[in-house]
This record gives structure tokens, sequence and C-alpha cells, in this order.
């Protein structure tokens, strides 16, 4: 871990100086450092020292990185428009365009403060905020984590509530990022410092035993470095050689964090293996390889550890090759193998990969294409971040799961390395190569044979998808077989349009057949309906924008049929409402439960819509040619119904049963259809059609039920039976 320490500005330019030799660039670092000193005059931080020295120790940590001169301007600038009276305008005036948008990115970042909350109030949203802050430009996030990187460093002058909650937004937030961007040293050293201020029993426990044992180790390393040193010198193979000494929050993490392998298994500190380790690095890919072979045949290599990341690079670009063997003398080291560029971007991430090169056109759109296009992960966070998720904690946990957490690396038949989350299906491949080609996919093949989309995924998989344009697109039971955040939020988004297309056509539908049935009455030969309804005064009374929305509206019954109807003037076929000797039938039945007064024996139906009981409040409406349809008295299909209603009275003495449609709502539960039905059966309502519908996002489910009960009192007593069961939410009647 690095010793904390002052910079002076001097030494700061020796470290850009010999990349940096353009002197317009060089002088313009002068003049920004000048103008932060100047803004920030009469500040400082809680250690003490003037606030500017924080600036400069950030654009340190970023020469030492070796980024271009926009990205060293902007750290020593990204907390004058924050904490001075420096505004944006200013920044571009001096130091143009795009040093201006990259301090704005930090500013609103900055803006959350969110060092300075309470613990419980450390929210999903907050860190959403931060990574949509970054995503657009990956410079943003390397002066982001150089700035957290020295605020950690001076913890030590913070309150102790304020250091734990700084190191362990650092842990949820920036530290997974840096470890996907590559920055192993950054990261290292961020980890260590938060584990020191998380949990400092642990760490000085950590620290102490290290030492013990890298002390009485460190001779039998040395032995085994000079044997290797010398393998390869009989072979002539280039080389340098470095040691490694595993980090303290390495170390914590495998025996005390709950669920780590080691930690299930009570491993203690004598029982990790790769606490030490030579890292040899030659200068070719082949020579890699080859000392690998000689190690190999030298000494006895550990199962199960040997790891071949140059043939498969991590997520971050990392390659090296990884092997555990045991010395001559029993002790067991980690050798890491690796050429010089490999080397460089192990430990500099991206910034070695794309380091400022003096005399070319620098394009910061196209430096962030190219790398979206090298860091797949990256380019899945600017697209995650640009979907605007109403949910941060679902966006968090998309992140953390989909982004940060995927080690399951699978290969397209073209070879290109596809990182996945552990448990990934072909589905989710299939929706990561991109959402049209997850909609169609039909079926997957992996390692040469078809397999089902719920196969399990590992690393090292050839996965092609079979798609089809032909293809119904996703149903509910792929919501089960995607793991990814990012596939099920797709998958949802599908299902959820199909529905509306499904229920708009429906409704548009019914809402055509309800004017029908009311046309039915109506003189309208010659008379174009549809033509007349469409008529812009019509759809604005009723605003609507569109008969098929006037349709939809009628569905709701807001207006209903009757109303545009009415609004329509047309010409009823007959003018009284009056019970003719059509509505009159002879073979009705004396024990009808209903009937009207002073009408003689006519046809009377009972409503399919409201389903009316004994015991309802009930009316008559007249139906030409029909006879009477009786409805509840509140049944929203005739409730604004003026003419044709009548008076109907329900019988004595009633006999038998009637149907009734219910809808019940409840949290999702085991064997919830099987209590409802045993309600019905013990109130004696027979079921003759019941369904359920199962909610993912609420977890609740609605039973839809047709039954059979005597009368109102019988319904009442089933609804209180079924209302009595556990995680019950509601019953009530349905009107269709």
């Amino acid at each position: 871990m690095e010793e904390v320490k002052l910079h002076t500005f001097q030494e700061l330019k020796e470290l850009y100086y010999p990349y940096i030799t353009n002197e317009k660039n060089r002088k313009k670092i002068e003049e920004a450092f000048e103008f932060a000193k100047k803004a920030h005059e009469g500040q400082f931080r809680k250690s003490g020292e003037p606030y500017y020295h924080h600036l400069l120790e950030v654009a340190y940590i970023l020469a030492q990185l070796q980024c271009g001169p926009s990205t060293i301007i902007a750290g020593l600038l990204h907390d004058t428009v924050e904490d001075t009276d420096v505004t944006l305008d200013d920044i571009e005036e001096r130091f143009g365009h795009d040093v201006r948008n990259i301090v704005d990115s930090l500013t609103k970042i900055q803006r959350l403060k969110l060092s300075h909350r309470k613990e419980e109030d450390f929210v999903a949203e907050d860190h959403r905020k931060i990574f949509l802050g970054m995503a657009k430009d990956v410079r943003v996030i390397v002066i982001k984590l150089a700035d957290r990187l020295h605020n950690l460093r001076t913890l030590d002058s913070l309150k102790p509530e304020r250091q734990r909650i700084l190191s362990r937004e650092t842990l949820e937030v920036f530290i997974p990022i840096a470890h996907r961007l590559g920055f192993n040293k950054i990261k290292s050293e961020m980890e260590d410092l938060c584990i020191k201020h998380l949990e400092p029993e642990k760490y000085n426990e950590i620290v102490k035993l290290l030492e013990a044992k890298t002390n009485n180790r460190m001779e039998s390393l040395d032995k085994f470095g000079k044997r290797i040193a010398d393998l390869l010198f009989e072979h002539n193979i280039p080389f340098t050689m470095t040691k490694r000494i595993k980090s303290v929050y390495s170390i914590y993490r495998k025996m005390y964090q709950k669920g780590h392998e080691l930690y299930q298994k009570g491993h203690e500190f004598d029982e990790i293996y790769d606490l030490l380790a030579i890292r040899v690095i030659t200068e070719t890919e082949l020579q890699c390889y080859e000392i690998l072979g000689l190690i190999h045949a030298t000494y006895k290599p550990l199962p199960g550890r040997f790891k071949d990341y140059i043939a498969m690079p991590k997520p971050n670009m990392y390659q090296s090759l990884h092997t555990s063997v045991i010395s001559g003398d029993g002790n067991i080291f980690e050798v890491q193998i690796r050429t010089k560029e490999m080397d460089e971007v192990a430990e500099g991430g991206i910034a070695a990969h794309w380091r400022y090169k003096e005399g070319s056109r620098y394009n910061p759109q196209k430096e962030q294409k190219e790398i979206e296009e090298k860091l797949h992960w990256l380019k899945d966070l600017v697209n995650l971040s640009e979907e605007n998720s109403d949910d941060a904690k679902d966006y968090m946990q998309t992140l953390s799961h989909d982004i940060f957490d995927a080690n399951v690396y699978v290969f397209t038949p073209m070879g290109k390395v596809i990182d996945l989350p552990n448990g990934a299906t072909p589905l989710d491949f299939a929706y990561k190569i991109h959402s049209k080609v997850g909609d169609s996919a039909v079926g997957a093949i992996v390692n040469g044979a078809m397999v089902p989309l719920s196969t399990v995924l590992k690393t090292g998989d050839v996965v092609e998808i079979k798609t089809s344009k032909t293809s119904s697109g996703p149903n509910e039971g792929w919501l089960k077989i995607a793991t990814t955040g990012f596939a099920k939020s797709h998958i949802r988004k599908f299902l959820a349009k199909k529905n509306l297309d499904f229920v708009k056509e429906e409704k548009i539908a019914k809402g055509k057949q309800s004017i029908q049935e009311i046309l039915k009455n109506y003189d309208i030969d010659g008379v174009d309906i549809e033509k007349l309804m469409s008529d812009p005064k019509v759809l604005s009374n009723f605003n609507s924008p569109d008969l098929d929305t006037l349709y939809i509206n009628i569905t709701n019954k807001n207006p209903t049929a009757s109303a545009v109807i009415d609004f329509l003037n047309l010409k009823p076929k007959a003018e009284e409402v009056v019970l003719s000797n059509k509505d009159r039938i002879e073979d009705s039945s004396d024990d009808f439960p209903v009937y009207v007064k002073n009408a003689g024996k006519i046809a009377i139906t009972l409503g399919s819509c409201c389903t009316p009981i004994p015991g309802d409040k009930i009316v008559g409406y007249i139906t030409k040619g029909k006879g009477v349809t009786v409805h509840r008295a509140d049944c929203p299909n005739i409730i604004n119904e003026k003419q044709r209603i009548i008076d109907v009275y329900w019988m004595n003495n009633i006999k038998g049963s009637y149907k009734v449609d219910v809808k019940i709502e409840a949290s999702d539960r085991t064997n919830l259809l099987a209590d409802v039905i045993a309600v019905f059966n013990s109130k004696k309502s027979p079921v003759t059609a019941i369904n359920a519908t199962y909610h993912e996002q609420t977890l609740t489910t609605t039973i839809k039920a047709t039954i059979y009960v005597n009368d109102l009192e019988h319904l009442t007593e089933v609804f209180a039976g079924v209302k009595s069961l556990s995680s019950v939410l509601s019953i009530e009647r349905i009107v269709h």
C-alpha cells in the first residue's frame, strides 16, 4: 500500500513531461493548476492542508496512468464548479468544450454528496446516478477513481462514521468498476484501505499473520525463483521476474466473507496457498507457454489451479497464465506468466491500452467507441443506463449481476467472447447478442449439439442461436429460463406490448359489437355508421382522438354505446317502448324466478354480463323481438339507459342455483388454488370453470371462477369463506 505523500507540481510535471511534449498542452495544464489553486484559495481539507493539494494528487494519479491533457486538466478542475464561484462557462472559455463536458459530469456526481450522508440514507438511487454520470465518457470514470483513491488515502482525518460510509460506497460502487476496467493496482489499494476502516481488527490480524508468514517463507520463495531463473537462462528465454504478496483484502475475503467457498469450508489462514507468488514477464506470447511448460516439467502443478487468461482474456482485457506448483521444499507458490504489454494492461487497465499518444488526432467520441468495442461490458453499461429504468434497485441489481459478476466466458461461432454471469442460459446469450435475436430465438446449439434454451452455460462453450422470422416470440415461461436482468427486462417489455396490443384489439372489437347490438333496434338503412361516428364533432364530444379509441372507451363504459347512439340521433324502429306480441311467448315456465307485472307470458332471460341472482336488486331491459333481459340494478351496461327499462321482480320461494362469475386477488402461495376450491366445495357451491394467473412483478395471483349459488345470502357465505383464507386480498363479482 502506498504511503500517503503530498506531491509538488514540479513532481507532477516530471510525470507528464515525457509523454506530453506539446508546449501548448503543457501550458494549459499549468494554467489549470494555477486556476484551481486560486479558485480554492482559503479552503482547507479536514486533514489540514490547503484544498488544492487534493486536486494535485488526483492529477498525479492520472499522470501515473499517462492520461491525456484534457483528463489531467479536468482532474485539476473537478471540484471548482461545485465548491467555488467558477462556472462551466468559465471553464469552457479557458480550457475548451471537451474539458467542460468532463467537469460537468463530475459535478453532477459530486452534488450527491454521498460521503456526508448517514449510513441508513445510502440508497440504490444514488449509486444509479453515479453510474449514469460515468457511463458516457470513460475519462469521467478514471478521474472519479483517482479522486476516490486519494480520498481513501486521507480517510484517517475523518470521523469513523464518515470513514465507514465512504469505504462501503467504494466497495459497492467504485471497486467493481475499477476491477472491470482492469485498474488492478488502484483496485487492490482501494480494497485494503476500505477493509482497514470497515474491519480494523480483522485487518490488523491479517497484516500480522501475513508478515509472519511471508518472513518465514521468503527464503523458500527466493530459492524457487532462482531455480526458475536458471531454467530460463538455460533455454535462452528473455525474462524479468518480480515477487507478489497477496493483498490483505483478498485474504480477508477467503477467511471471513460469508458465502465464500473457503469460508463455508472453514479454512484458516494457513490453508490459503497463494499468499506468495512470482511473476515472470517475457517478450512474446509463445515464450509464455514455453515458460509454463518448463515449470510444469520441473515442478508438480496443483490440479485445478491452472488458468489460461491469454487464450481467454477477462472482460477487462487482463491476460496472463496462472499456475500453482509445489516447490522442492513442499511449499506451494503461484506463478504468473505474461508479456510486458500484458503486464502493463494488467496493472493499468484501459489507461495502459489507450495511453495518450502525442501527435495523434485525439477524438474522445472515437476513443469511447473503441473502448466499448473492446470492453463489451462498458457498452452494456451504456445501454443499460440509456434505458433509464424507473426502479433504481432493479438497475443496480442488473448492473451487479449481469455486468460486474459476469465470470462465465462463452464463444459465438465466429470466436467472439461473450461474458455472462453464473447460471446464464442460451436465452441470456441471445439477448446479450441483440434483443431481436432473443425475441426470435427458437433453439440453441451448444458445442455442436441441439440443447434446450434453459441449458446452463459454462466457460468455453460455443453457442449458436437458432432464430425464426415466424417465431411467436417470448412467453411467460421464458422469464423462468432467463437469469440476467437484461434478458428479463426485454422479455417483460415484449410481453407487455403483446398483451397491450391484444387487449386493445379485443376492446375495439367489443366496442364495435356493443354498437351493433343497439343498432338492431334502429332504422339505419343507407347509413354508414362508422363514417358517422368518425365525424370530428362526435369524436370531440366523447374525448376520443380516433374511432378505435372511441370503441375502446365504449368497452370501458365511458361513454356507453347507447349514449353514442343517442348523440347520433338515429331513428328507432319503434317509437314507443311497449311489449309487443312478438315479445310474448306461450311456453315460458311458471317457475322462472323473475316476472313482469301485467305482462303475461313473455321471454325473460338473466343477463350474462352481471349474472343476477335472487336477492339482487334488478331491472328489466326490453330487447325488441327478444323479450326482457334481467340485469342487476347497478350493472354498468344499462346503468345509463333511460328508455326500455321496466320493473321486474323475483318470485317467492325460488328454487335452483344460479351462475356467478367471481374474481379473487391473493398473495401467491403454495396450495392457494386448492384451498379456494375446497371452500367452494364446503359451501356447496359447484365450480364449472376456474383459472389462475400469477403476476411475477407483484408476487400475486388472480383467480377467476364460475360458481353456482342459491341466492345472495348463499353467495355472501361463500365470499366470507374465501376471505378467511390466508393471503387472500379480495373477492368480487365480475361484470362482463
